[in-house]
């Protein structure tokens, strides 16, 4: 049977309560599944915290995942760099395995002045080195999500993540569907998007989506988030209950939650009952 998790990028917007114990139940109340965890410009959770917020997750059923910091740039031309975005992906595992995150979000790098082979490989390689790092610390459940990036200057088009996580087990994807948009400039086929991912013989999709903003003179859509439209959503949500897709989908729109109630209303007039 087809499971569907719907949430936001963070705290609630519109929850009283900004905490993220208090977003948690404000979810719950919604009749929300799920929330992404942000870790964008610091990784403000300790132990302690990371538990408080574990249990109140588990017994409202809310999943769980993180996103980590911007700053992360694995093929960097200075290994400072690369060490720093390290450390920090696995401080967010070691988080993420606490509050029993399926998934880490991670923008991987940038192609600089490198050519996409030898981004590929140095990525690669950064990623081996921090599986091999959380096995050492015990770290068995939380997932290292590749996201897929919206920016030609952005390692991260499908094609690349599913051939780094064909060769790197322990990592996997985490599509978002807009940055394929954009990229694409402006098209998607979802199907095709999840015939590529069938490779990956995945049980669950963990994923982003937002709507993006169309440049009227460049005539080209842009990484810059707007609430749900475009790309249009209806279409994705019919080809997964047409595929019986297990799925989360993260609201990455300005207005959060409000766009995954707009998303969980779209399920339901589709049939699907959460």
């Amino acid at each position: 049977m087809t499971k569907i998790f719907l949430g936001p990028a963070g705290n609630c917007a519109t929850s009283k309560d900004k905490t993220t114990i208090g977003s948690l139940k404000y979810l719950s109340q919604l009749g929300l599944n799920c929330q992404e965890i942000e870790f964008v410009r610091s990784i403000y959770l300790n132990e302690k915290s990371a538990k408080e917020i574990a249990k109140v997750a588990k017994e409202l059923n809310i999943r769980l995942s993180i996103h980590a910091p911007y700053f992360i740039n694995l093929s960097s031309d200075k290994k400072q760099i690369i060490e720093n975005s390290k450390r920090m992906i696995l401080s967010c595992a070691k988080i993420g395995e606490i509050i029993d995150a399926d998934a880490i979000a991670i923008h991987s790098g940038y192609y600089g002045k490198n050519t996409k082979e030898k981004t590929f490989e140095m990525i690669k390689d950064a990623y081996v080195d921090i599986l091999d790092k959380m096995k050492q610390m015990g770290i068995k459940n939380v997932k290292l999500g590749l996201e897929t990036m919206g920016k030609e200057s952005q390692f991260g088009s499908i094609d690349e993540i599913i051939e780094m996580c064909k060769q790197v087990k322990g990592l996997i994807p985490y599509v978002d569907w807009a940055h394929i948009f954009v990229r694409n400039n402006g098209k998607i086929d979802y199907g095709e998007v999840f015939d590529k991912l069938e490779a990956l013989k995945l049980n669950h999709i963990n994923s982003h989506f937002e709507g993006v903003q169309f440049n009227a003179k460049t005539k080209k859509y842009v990484d810059v988030h707007t609430p749900i439209d475009n790309p249009p959503f209806e279409p994705l949500a019919r080809e997964i209950l047409k595929r019986e897709v297990n799925i989360t989908i993260i609201s990455e729109s300005p207005i959060l939650e409000l766009d995954s109630l707009k998303m969980k209303n779209i399920f339901e007039d589709l049939g699907y009952k959460f």
